[in-house]
């Protein structure tokens, strides 16, 4: 069984052919995907695709590239959230990759979204691109919010630090690329029970597929890195990322 512990599919790069794309990864032998917002349009997007199929879920939040979305909707944030095919809030998170973001309203974005995670008690998808010590400030802000940091760019003590806190890592295409030395180190040496998979679909399409759009029938690629790095049977490395990613959204193993 395969979990995509990360996906788009409510971005318009599906919006051709959205349905037709979801029935092949299902018959792919994709057994839960969980699709996360980016901003409120994103959201209401999301919450009509988990609707409409049984082993898609949701997760809802704003992304740090939004922050002023979240004005007077957390609430509303809040209450659909509490749908039973709601997992998690996210995706949430830092990101200081580009000058003209507001790291202020990012962190107080970041912060309210954690707060929320906390008393809906679910855990959180965590974005972080160049923002990895913030990040982990925050996340120790917020100790009885668990979480997946998805598409770890970070270092193996970034990483570990995240683990300590009761995080789980997310590993994208990414690692089947030539440069992808830290990301493999990481995926080498952190536990086994915190190895998360994920497309980040339409994004991060492994090699042989580098640069097209991407989908989570894609992910058995991924899941070949990850025996090897881990030198563990593929079967192994399906049934720990699909059993470490129901552990953390509170899924039933089926």
């Amino acid at each position: 069984m395969i979990f995509d512990s990360h996906a788009h599919y409510d971005d318009e790069a599906f919006d051709k052919d959205r349905e037709e794309v979801i029935d092949k990864i299902k018959k792919s032998g994709v057994s839960a995907v969980l699709n996360c917002s980016s901003n409120m349009a994103s959201i209401e997007k999301v919450f009509e695709i988990v609707s409409k199929h049984d082993f898609i879920y949701g997760a809802l939040g704003i992304h740090p590239e939004f922050p002023k979305d979240l004005k007077g909707n957390i609430n509303k944030i809040g209450d659909l959230a509490q749908n039973r095919k709601i997992l998690s809030i996210g995706e949430i998170g830092l990101d200081y990759h580009y000058e003209g973001y507001d790291r202020e309203a990012q962190i107080k974005c970041f912060k309210e979204q954690m707060d929320l995670a906390r008393c809906l008690n679910l855990p959180v998808v965590v974005h972080s691109r160049d923002a990895m010590e913030d990040t982990l400030k925050v996340l120790s802000e917020f100790k009885e919010v668990k979480g997946a940091l998805h598409c770890f760019s970070g270092s193996y003590e970034s990483a570990m630090e995240a683990v300590k806190l009761g995080y789980y890592i997310g590993f994208t295409g990414v690692i089947t690329f030539k440069n992808a030395k830290r990301a493999l180190e990481v995926l080498e040496k952190i536990p086994e029970d915190r190895i998360l998979i994920e497309t980040d679909c339409p994004y991060m399409a492994p090699v042989p597929y580098r640069g097209e759009r991407n989908d989570s029938s894609y992910l058995p690629y991924v899941i070949e890195k990850v025996s090897n790095i881990r030198n563990i049977s593929y079967e192994k490395a399906c049934s720990i990322t699909y059993e470490n990613a129901a552990r953390l959204f509170n899924l039933k193993v089926q």
